[in-house]
Protein backbone atom coordinates (compact mmCIF):
# COMPACT_ATOMS: atom_id res chain seq x y z
CA UNK A 1 0.00 0.00 0.00
CA UNK A 2 1.88 2.99 -1.31
CA UNK A 3 2.04 6.28 0.63
CA UNK A 4 3.66 9.48 -0.59
CA UNK A 5 5.04 10.30 2.88
CA UNK A 6 8.18 8.11 3.10
CA UNK A 7 8.23 7.77 6.89
CA UNK A 8 4.72 6.20 6.90
CA UNK A 9 4.03 2.58 6.01
CA UNK A 10 0.54 1.08 5.77
CA UNK A 11 -0.01 -2.68 5.68
CA UNK A 12 -1.59 -5.64 7.42
CA UNK A 13 0.23 -6.62 10.59
CA UNK A 14 2.67 -9.39 9.73
CA UNK A 15 3.37 -10.95 13.14
CA UNK A 16 2.52 -11.04 16.81
CA UNK A 17 4.90 -8.21 17.64
CA UNK A 18 3.06 -5.83 15.32
CA UNK A 19 -0.32 -6.93 16.69
CA UNK A 20 0.92 -6.20 20.21
CA UNK A 21 2.05 -2.76 19.05
CA UNK A 22 -1.49 -2.20 17.74
CA UNK A 23 -2.89 -3.36 21.08
CA UNK A 24 -0.64 -0.87 22.90
CA UNK A 25 -2.05 1.94 20.79
CA UNK A 26 -5.57 0.69 21.47
CA UNK A 27 -4.82 0.67 25.19
CA UNK A 28 -3.73 4.31 25.14
CA UNK A 29 -6.93 5.30 23.30
CA UNK A 30 -9.65 3.00 24.61
CA UNK A 31 -8.40 2.51 28.18
CA UNK A 32 -6.31 5.59 29.06
CA UNK A 33 -8.41 8.14 27.18
CA UNK A 34 -11.89 6.59 27.25
CA UNK A 35 -11.85 4.55 30.45
CA UNK A 36 -12.61 1.20 28.83
CA UNK A 37 -11.82 -2.24 30.21
CA UNK A 38 -12.34 -5.87 29.29
CA UNK A 39 -11.69 -9.45 30.29
CA UNK A 40 -8.39 -9.75 28.38
CA UNK A 41 -7.12 -6.19 28.85
CA UNK A 42 -3.58 -6.43 30.27
CA UNK A 43 -3.06 -3.33 32.42
CA UNK A 44 0.48 -4.33 33.43
CA UNK A 45 1.65 -4.71 29.82
CA UNK A 46 -0.71 -1.92 28.66
CA UNK A 47 -2.38 -4.05 25.97
CA UNK A 48 -6.04 -3.74 24.96
CA UNK A 49 -6.94 -7.21 23.70
CA UNK A 50 -9.93 -9.51 23.36
CA UNK A 51 -10.69 -13.05 22.21
CA UNK A 52 -11.43 -11.89 18.67
CA UNK A 53 -7.95 -10.50 17.93
CA UNK A 54 -6.60 -13.79 16.49
CA UNK A 55 -9.46 -13.86 13.97
CA UNK A 56 -9.17 -10.28 12.71
CA UNK A 57 -6.66 -8.90 10.26
CA UNK A 58 -5.01 -5.77 11.64
CA UNK A 59 -4.44 -2.87 9.26
CA UNK A 60 -1.65 -0.78 10.81
CA UNK A 61 -0.13 2.58 9.98
CA UNK A 62 3.51 2.80 11.04
CA UNK A 63 5.64 5.91 11.46
CA UNK A 64 9.27 4.80 11.08
CA UNK A 65 10.52 7.98 12.72
CA UNK A 66 9.38 6.51 16.04
CA UNK A 67 11.04 3.70 18.09
CA UNK A 68 10.32 0.27 16.63
CA UNK A 69 8.23 -0.82 19.63
CA UNK A 70 6.10 2.33 19.43
CA UNK A 71 5.78 2.97 15.70
CA UNK A 72 2.13 1.95 15.19
CA UNK A 73 0.14 5.20 15.07
CA UNK A 74 -3.10 4.01 13.46
CA UNK A 75 -5.12 0.79 13.56
CA UNK A 76 -8.17 -0.84 11.95
CA UNK A 77 -9.39 -4.38 12.65
CA UNK A 78 -10.90 -6.21 9.66
CA UNK A 79 -12.93 -9.44 9.78
CA UNK A 80 -14.51 -11.28 6.86
CA UNK A 81 -17.06 -14.09 7.21
CA UNK A 82 -14.26 -16.67 7.34
CA UNK A 83 -12.79 -15.02 10.43
CA UNK A 84 -16.23 -14.81 12.02
CA UNK A 85 -16.71 -18.50 11.34
CA UNK A 86 -13.46 -19.31 13.13
CA UNK A 87 -14.36 -17.00 16.04
CA UNK A 88 -17.90 -18.36 16.28
CA UNK A 89 -19.49 -14.99 15.49
CA UNK A 90 -18.76 -11.43 14.46
CA UNK A 91 -17.60 -9.17 17.29
CA UNK A 92 -20.65 -6.92 16.84
CA UNK A 93 -23.02 -9.83 17.50
CA UNK A 94 -22.45 -9.41 21.23
CA UNK A 95 -24.48 -6.20 20.91
CA UNK A 96 -26.46 -6.38 17.65
CA UNK A 97 -28.59 -8.96 15.87
CA UNK A 98 -26.94 -9.26 12.46
CA UNK A 99 -29.37 -11.82 11.05
CA UNK A 100 -30.45 -9.52 8.24
CA UNK A 101 -26.85 -9.07 7.08
CA UNK A 102 -25.99 -12.75 7.39
CA UNK A 103 -29.09 -13.72 5.39
CA UNK A 104 -28.31 -11.27 2.60
CA UNK A 105 -25.83 -13.58 0.89
CA UNK A 106 -23.57 -10.57 0.32
CA UNK A 107 -19.85 -10.39 1.11
CA UNK A 108 -19.47 -8.81 4.55
CA UNK A 109 -16.59 -7.05 6.28
CA UNK A 110 -16.64 -6.09 9.94
CA UNK A 111 -14.60 -3.04 10.92
CA UNK A 112 -13.50 -2.33 14.46
CA UNK A 113 -11.08 -0.81 16.95
CA UNK A 114 -10.33 2.08 14.62
CA UNK A 115 -8.05 4.57 16.35
CA UNK A 116 -5.23 7.02 15.70
CA UNK A 117 -2.50 8.14 18.10
CA UNK A 118 -3.44 11.47 19.64
CA UNK A 119 -0.37 13.18 18.10
CA UNK A 120 -1.58 12.29 14.59
CA UNK A 121 -5.22 13.35 14.74
CA UNK A 122 -6.17 16.06 12.32
CA UNK A 123 -3.38 15.10 9.92
CA UNK A 124 -3.11 12.55 7.13
CA UNK A 125 -3.10 9.41 9.31
CA UNK A 126 -6.83 8.70 9.08
CA UNK A 127 -6.77 9.37 5.33
CA UNK A 128 -4.05 6.74 4.90
CA UNK A 129 -6.10 4.22 6.91
CA UNK A 130 -9.17 4.96 4.77
CA UNK A 131 -7.15 4.45 1.59
CA UNK A 132 -5.84 1.14 2.91
CA UNK A 133 -9.35 0.08 3.77
CA UNK A 134 -10.47 1.04 0.26
CA UNK A 135 -7.79 -1.15 -1.28
CA UNK A 136 -8.81 -4.06 0.94
CA UNK A 137 -12.48 -3.64 -0.04
CA UNK A 138 -11.66 -3.62 -3.74
CA UNK A 139 -9.29 -6.59 -3.50
CA UNK A 140 -11.74 -8.78 -1.59
CA UNK A 141 -14.94 -7.74 -3.37
CA UNK A 142 -16.60 -6.51 -0.17
CA UNK A 143 -20.25 -5.52 -0.60
CA UNK A 144 -21.34 -4.46 2.90
CA UNK A 145 -19.20 -3.09 5.72
CA UNK A 146 -20.35 -2.69 9.29
CA UNK A 147 -18.97 -2.09 12.74
CA UNK A 148 -19.41 -0.34 16.05
CA UNK A 149 -18.79 3.33 16.75
CA UNK A 150 -19.04 4.83 20.20
CA UNK A 151 -20.23 7.84 22.14
CA UNK A 152 -18.27 8.30 25.38
CA UNK A 153 -20.24 7.82 28.59
CA UNK A 154 -23.27 5.78 29.67
CA UNK A 155 -25.91 8.49 30.07
CA UNK A 156 -28.04 8.87 26.92
CA UNK A 157 -29.48 12.26 27.97
CA UNK A 158 -26.49 14.38 26.81
CA UNK A 159 -26.47 12.38 23.56
CA UNK A 160 -30.16 12.86 22.76
CA UNK A 161 -29.42 15.23 19.86
CA UNK A 162 -26.91 13.17 17.90
CA UNK A 163 -28.68 9.87 18.61
CA UNK A 164 -31.98 11.31 17.41
CA UNK A 165 -30.35 12.76 14.30
CA UNK A 166 -28.92 9.35 13.44
CA UNK A 167 -32.33 7.73 13.91
CA UNK A 168 -34.33 10.27 11.93
CA UNK A 169 -31.94 10.88 9.03
CA UNK A 170 -29.54 7.95 8.77
CA UNK A 171 -31.44 4.79 9.73
CA UNK A 172 -30.35 1.89 7.52
CA UNK A 173 -32.76 0.41 4.96
CA UNK A 174 -34.56 -2.64 6.37
CA UNK A 175 -32.59 -5.14 4.28
CA UNK A 176 -29.29 -4.04 5.91
CA UNK A 177 -30.54 -2.88 9.32
CA UNK A 178 -29.07 -4.62 12.40
CA UNK A 179 -30.96 -4.21 15.68
CA UNK A 180 -29.46 -3.67 19.13
CA UNK A 181 -29.95 -6.60 21.47
CA UNK A 182 -32.54 -6.24 24.20
CA UNK A 183 -30.11 -6.47 27.14
CA UNK A 184 -28.42 -3.20 26.20
CA UNK A 185 -31.01 -1.60 23.92
CA UNK A 186 -31.25 2.19 24.04
CA UNK A 187 -33.85 4.05 21.99
CA UNK A 188 -32.34 6.64 19.66
CA UNK A 189 -35.50 8.64 18.84
CA UNK A 190 -35.21 10.73 21.99
CA UNK A 191 -36.13 14.04 20.34
CA UNK A 192 -38.83 14.45 17.71
CA UNK A 193 -37.53 15.21 14.22
CA UNK A 194 -39.23 18.62 14.06
CA UNK A 195 -37.77 19.63 17.45
CA UNK A 196 -34.21 18.64 16.70
CA UNK A 197 -31.40 21.22 16.64
CA UNK A 198 -29.56 19.65 13.73
CA UNK A 199 -26.41 21.85 13.75
CA UNK A 200 -25.91 21.23 17.47
CA UNK A 201 -26.48 17.50 16.99
CA UNK A 202 -23.86 17.38 14.23
CA UNK A 203 -21.34 19.25 16.41
CA UNK A 204 -21.85 16.67 19.16
CA UNK A 205 -21.25 13.73 16.81
CA UNK A 206 -17.88 11.91 17.12
CA UNK A 207 -15.60 12.56 14.17
CA UNK A 208 -15.49 8.90 13.11
CA UNK A 209 -19.28 8.67 12.89
CA UNK A 210 -19.43 11.88 10.85
CA UNK A 211 -16.79 10.47 8.50
CA UNK A 212 -18.89 7.35 7.85
CA UNK A 213 -22.01 9.42 7.27
CA UNK A 214 -20.18 11.59 4.73
CA UNK A 215 -19.36 8.39 2.85
CA UNK A 216 -23.01 7.34 2.73
CA UNK A 217 -23.15 5.27 5.92
CA UNK A 218 -26.27 4.28 7.86
CA UNK A 219 -26.96 3.15 11.43
CA UNK A 220 -28.80 0.15 12.82
CA UNK A 221 -31.94 0.28 14.95
CA UNK A 222 -31.24 1.34 18.52
CA UNK A 223 -28.01 2.05 20.34
CA UNK A 224 -26.36 -0.35 22.80
CA UNK A 225 -25.11 0.63 26.27
CA UNK A 226 -21.64 -0.93 26.60
CA UNK A 227 -20.82 -0.68 30.31
CA UNK A 228 -17.36 -2.35 30.29
CA UNK A 229 -16.19 0.15 27.68
CA UNK A 230 -17.97 3.12 29.29
CA UNK A 231 -19.75 4.06 26.08
CA UNK A 232 -22.95 3.93 24.08
CA UNK A 233 -22.46 2.18 20.74
CA UNK A 234 -24.19 2.47 17.40
CA UNK A 235 -23.84 -0.01 14.56
CA UNK A 236 -22.68 1.67 11.37
CA UNK A 237 -23.43 0.06 8.01
CA UNK A 238 -22.02 0.96 4.60
CA UNK A 239 -23.61 -0.67 1.55
CA UNK A 240 -21.28 -0.29 -1.43
CA UNK A 241 -24.17 -0.71 -3.90
CA UNK A 242 -26.02 2.22 -2.35
CA UNK A 243 -23.05 4.59 -2.43
CA UNK A 244 -23.26 7.59 -4.71
CA UNK A 245 -20.75 7.93 -7.55
CA UNK A 246 -18.94 10.53 -5.45
CA UNK A 247 -18.60 8.17 -2.51
CA UNK A 248 -17.63 5.21 -4.67
CA UNK A 249 -14.90 7.28 -6.32
CA UNK A 250 -13.21 7.69 -2.96
CA UNK A 251 -12.85 3.90 -2.69
CA UNK A 252 -11.77 3.53 -6.30
CA UNK A 253 -9.09 6.15 -5.75
CA UNK A 254 -7.84 4.35 -2.66
CA UNK A 255 -7.82 1.00 -4.40
CA UNK A 256 -5.79 2.36 -7.33
CA UNK A 257 -2.90 3.62 -5.25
Amino acid sequence: MQIDEPYFELRLAANGSEIRAAQRLRYSVFVDELGGDGELVDHDARLEADRYDPHFEHLVLLDHRRPSDDCVVGVYRLMCAEGAGAAGQFYSEDEYDLSVLRASGRKLLELGRSCVHRDYRGGTAMMHLWNGLAEYIATHGIEVMFGMASFHGLDPAPLAGPLSLLHHRHLAPEDVRPKARAEGFQRMDLIAADALDRPAAIRAMPALIKAYLRLGGFVGEGAFVDRPFNCIDVCLVMDVARMSDKHRAIYQKGAAR
